[in-house]
């Protein structure tokens, strides 16, 4: 009689196993035990059940589940971690029950209602190579849901695996940033966040206002963002942009999920106390693999001495960094860019407004003016207001009935006090772009690059250059590898993406990155009714031209800013295409 053939499917095998299990028993048996049987109930089974899965068994400790669908799996994945997370929130941190979920898409045996195989196995070892609370899938699984699920991932490398012949490639997915509201695009649409760098990587957490006013937040954050900007400069680091180190800011998140979600092996992080006209900054650098503390300094300073020590915790921060930069100090090559503090603390003010919303553009200028008023001589402060200036001519509320005039004025004057400085020529590339003085943007953008390498906005600047010059191709593969210094840019920072796309004729990827536009400015909505009526889809572009129309001023004027966004155009074609955009949308007569 013929033996009958062993069953085999394809499927997402999910292996989860408690971190710590031995340990937790032994301090309570009873109490684990019963925690345990009441994660499985309110968060592993519903989400199984929510996401198609089969739970083929629980071993006490762990449990090995079957999905027919990979995306399904780690989906489900997320959910259980995000569960078992909040139920932690109010539990002694001794106490805490966190699981190590791997995930294979493989072959698998099927006895009975168990299941057997390589498939299950590798999914196992994947599961003990996970951080506590974390997750790690198998190439095969990468590649199957690259693109269709929001979890960032990182590449981990190939990891030998006990009996498993072939090194297997291993990937770990960040749940700090696949819960709650899906991320902004990726540097890569098709991609999770990018692989961790070969060269020391390093992001600068918001430090913590401890001075007990509010209204000093923007001198803790002032601090943070003067240390990755000195970071910044040495090619030997690769620095995440503030946007994605502050999207961490007032959260309490392991440096562990912090590493995962931004592809980092460093993290700084620190407060400050400001009393009167003292200032404490306490600082520590951090191993995120690891968690252990490389670095911690205190500094307790008089306020006059504010740019020595910011110096000095730069210095020192890259000086412990291992690999390249062992025994390396760094010289201190930025010029300061004021001697008053008063006039510094107007301009940092001023920065961090005109960071929020283009809305506060009147806001900054004041206080610019009282930074100049000071100091006459800070370039950066007439950088600033020159590019604010500028940019007026976009906001449907311009400053002046030429905006450019004043513009210009302000930037020449910055260029002849600070000619060494990379934000007054990343300015001021901005600046002459908007004046159609295309060949003098494209000169101070990379002055500004060549002066600070990693500088996040000067990465952007020169993609812009690229695209209004003509070359969109090449700004669209440009921008997306400067956004991969900033993983979880917000939504603004890839208008630059989409307009690349869209004078690439990639109206589709165009019209996806405005689509995922939370809040969107009045203008955006004017380039979305043009990708769509260049993909003839003529309802959505009335429907986004009617927004635009509920969305601006009453009494803006549509045909300056069409002329503004067609004077940054080196080429009268580039320009003719977007024009030609707004009238088949019905902008434009």
């Amino acid at each position: 009689m013929t033996e009958p053939r062993e069953q085999r499917r394809l499927a997402a095998i999910l292996a989860a196993d408690v971190v710590g299990y031995s340990r937790l028993m032994g301090l309570d048996e009873g109490g684990t035990m019963a925690a345990l049987r009441v994660r499985w109930k309110d968060v592993l089974i519903p989400a199984v059940a929510q996401h198609r899965g089969r739970v083929v068994k629980v071993m006490g400790d762990g449990v090995l589940v079957e999905f027919a669908s990979a995306v399904d799996a780690v989906e489900c994945a997320v959910a259980v971690q995000t569960g078992f997370g909040a139920a932690n929130e109010n539990v002694r941190e001794d106490r805490r029950i966190a699981l190590r979920i791997g995930i294979n898409l493989g072959d698998v045996i099927v006895q009975g209602g168990d299941i057997y195989g390589d498939g299950v196995n590798i999914a196992a070892r994947l599961e003990s190579l996970a951080d506590p609370g974390g997750i790690c899938v198998s190439a095969k699984v990468h590649v199957e849901v690259q693109g269709k699920v929001n979890v960032a991932f990182i590449d981990l490398g190939e990891r030998e695996m006990k009996n498993i012949p072939l090194p297997q490639q291993v990937f770990s997915i960040s749940t700090a940033s696949s819960t709650a509201q899906p991320p902004p695009s990726p540097a890569d649409p098709a991609m999770g966040l990018p692989p961790r760098p070969d060269k020391p990587s390093i992001a600068v957490l918001a430090f913590e206002n401890m001075s007990g006013d509010p209204t000093q937040e923007y001198f803790s954050d002032s601090i943070t963002e003067d240390i990755i900007t000195e970071l910044s400069r040495f090619r030997e680091l690769f620095v995440i942009a503030r946007n994605s180190s502050f999207s961490y800011k007032g959260k309490s998140t392991k440096v562990q999920e912090i590493g995962h979600g931004l592809g980092v092996s460093y993290v700084v992080e620190g407060s400050v106390r400001r009393a009167g006209k003292r200032v404490r900054v306490t600082v520590q650098l951090v191993e995120t693999e690891t968690g252990n503390h490389v670095w911690a300094e205190r500094y307790d300073r008089e306020m006059e001495d504010i740019f020595d020590l910011q110096d000095e915790i730069t210095r020192t921060i890259v000086a412990v960094l291992p690999l390249r930069l062992q025994g390396v100090l760094v010289e201190r090559t930025r010029k300061k860019p004021s001697q008053h503090l008063s006039a510094y603390e107007c301009f940092l003010q001023a920065l961090w407004l005109s960071d929020k919303t283009s809305g506060n553009g009147a806001k900054s200028l004041d206080l610019l003016a009282k930074a100049i008023a000071i100091d006459p001589n800070f370039a950066q402060a007439h950088a600033l207001k020159a590019s604010i200036i500028a940019y007026s001519v976009f906001t449907f509320s311009p400053i002046g009935a030429d905006p450019t005039i004043a513009a210009l004025k302000s930037i020449t004057t910055a260029l002849s006090l600070g000619d060494s400085d990379p934000f007054v020529h990343g300015n001021a590339g901005h600046v002459y772009m908007v004046c159609g003085e295309h060949d003098l943007a494209q000169v101070h953008s990379d002055r500004a690059l060549a002066l600070n390498p990693n500088d996040f906005n000067a990465l952007i600047e020169q993609g812009i250059q690229m695209n209004y010059s003509g070359n969109p191709a090449a700004a669209v593969e440009h921008l997306h590898r400067a956004l991969a210094h900033d993983p979880l840019a917000p939504d603004h920072q890839y208008e630059c993406l989409a307009e690349a796309n869209y004078m690439a004729g990639n109206y589709v990827e165009a019209a996806r990155i405005y689509e995922r536009w939370r809040n969107p400015p009045a203008h955006t909505y004017t380039h979305l009714a043009a990708c769509y009526a260049q993909l003839d889809r003529m309802d959505d572009s009335r429907r986004a031209a009617m927004f635009f129309e509920s969305a601006r001023p009453r009494e803006s004027d549509f045909g300056f800013y069409a002329m503004a966004h067609a004077r940054i155009c080196k080429r009268t074609e580039d320009a003719e295409h977007w024009l030609d955009g707004y009238r088949k949308a019905g902008l434009l007569p």
